[in-house]
C-alpha cells in the first residue's frame, strides 16, 4: 500500500463497504480522524470518486447529526443504464467524466475493454481540440450517440 495516496484507500474502504452494503453512511469529522487526514479530505474523493458518472448517488445532511450517504447505482435493465448515462452527459461533458462514464460501462459489463478503448480514443481532448469547437459539447455529442447504439444489438 506504500504506492497508494491517501484519497485511493479512502476510495477503497468506502469501496469495500459498498461491495457487501446497499449504502454506506459516514461522517465526515469521523472518516477524517480515522484515516488521519483533514474532512477536506474526504469531500474531495466523495466529490471526485463517487459521482452520478460513477455509478454512485450521494447524498448529505448538514448539521450536527448530519451524514453523507453513498449508494451504488443498480440497473435492472442494460437500456436504463444506457439512459442514465445519455442523460447524465447532457449537452457538454468534460474528458474527465466522459472518462469516467465509459469506466462504469466497463465496470457494469456492457462494453468491453477494447471497444471502451476506442469510445475514449474518440472523447481525447487532442483529438477534439483539432476540430475548432466546443470541445465538451462535440465530446457530449459524440458519447452520448455512441451510447444511443450501443442500446441496439445489430
Amino acid at each position: 500500500m506504500q504506492n497508494q495516496n491517501m484519497s485511493d484507500i479512502i476510495e477503497a474502504y468506502i469501496k469495500q463497504i459498498l461491495n457487501t452494503e446497499e449504502q454506506v453512511e459516514i461522517r465526515r469529522n469521523e472518516m477524517a480522524t480515522h484515516f488521519n487526514c483533514v474532512p477536506s479530505q474526504i469531500n474531495y474523493v466523495i466529490n471526485t470518486r463517487f459521482t452520478e458518472q460513477h455509478g454512485y448517488l450521494v447524498e448529505s445532511k448538514r448539521g450536527g447529526g448530519g451524514y453523507i450517504r453513498i449508494m451504488k447505482v443498480k440497473f435492472l435493465e442494460e437500456v436504463d443504464l444506457l439512459n442514465e448515462m445519455i442523460r447524465i452527459v447532457g449537452n457538454s461533458i468534460s474528458e474527465r467524466d466522459a472518462y469516467a462514464v465509459v469506466q462504469n460501462l466497463y465496470n457494469q459489463k456492457i462494453i468491453s475493454k477494447r471497444e471502451g478503448n476506442l469510445i475514449l480514443a474518440v472523447m481525447d481532448k487532442a483529438f477534439l481540440q483539432a476540430l475548432q469547437e466546443n470541445e465538451d459539447a462535440v465530446r457530449a455529442g459524440l458519447l452520448k450517440k455512441l451510447l444511443t447504439s450501443l442500446r441496439y444489438e445489430a
